[in-house]
């Protein structure tokens, strides 16, 4: 079992089951108040340990420092406004985007990448990366959207490059 600390709470309102949640940045077990002492250091472990396992495949990828990095001077170079301030983002590979090139979490920044784009010239993730972080300053795929997309100079080339992957790997076209 993880090293976590986590609290155990008994309430007279459950009757079978336990449940667990995270409050704050505590893990809390709550238990039936009829569950006794043994039960709980038998069965209250193997719990958490199952929902630590679970949370941990449900939590975005870390921050790669590098992409986050690339991503900034992008922002800054093609598309920060003067007095507009740099947003917070994070941005990560992600070896589950298998049906997408990216995806961006506006409210939190996130930004993740399909791990895919690895294996291909850094202007094709640099433009991904464009359009997610386009997708902070304009959610929607307006015409705004696309102009401040187009800013950056191998857009339409990247395009291009990703449409021809796709092609060559008989795949249907992947989003953005």
């Amino acid at each position: 079992m993880s090293s976590e600390q986590y609290q155990v709470r008994r309430s007279a309102r459950r009757r079978t089951t336990m449940g667990i949640m995270r409050e704050g940045g505590t893990l809390v077990v709550v238990v039936p108040a009829r569950m006794t002492r043994q039960q709980e250091r038998e069965l209250v472990p193997a719990f958490v340990s199952r929902y630590l396992q679970h949370e941990s495949r449900r939590r975005p990828p870390a921050a790669d420092h590098d992409l986050t990095e690339r991503a900034l001077a992008l922002f800054e170079r093609y598309l920060a406004e003067p007095g507009s301030g740099t947003p917070r983002v994070s941005v990560a590979w992600s070896a589950r985007q298998q049906q997408r090139w990216g995806s961006c979490t506006t409210a939190t920044g996130e930004i993740r990448l399909s791990d895919r784009l690895q294996a291909m010239p850094d202007w094709v993730a640099d433009y991904v990366l464009m359009h997610e972080l386009t997708h902070l300053l304009e959610r929607t795929h307006s015409p705004r959207f696309h102009d401040l997309v187009a800013r950056y100079p191998h857009s339409e080339r990247a395009k291009g490059f990703l449409e021809g992957w796709q092609a060559g790997q008989n795949l249907p076209p992947a989003e953005l």
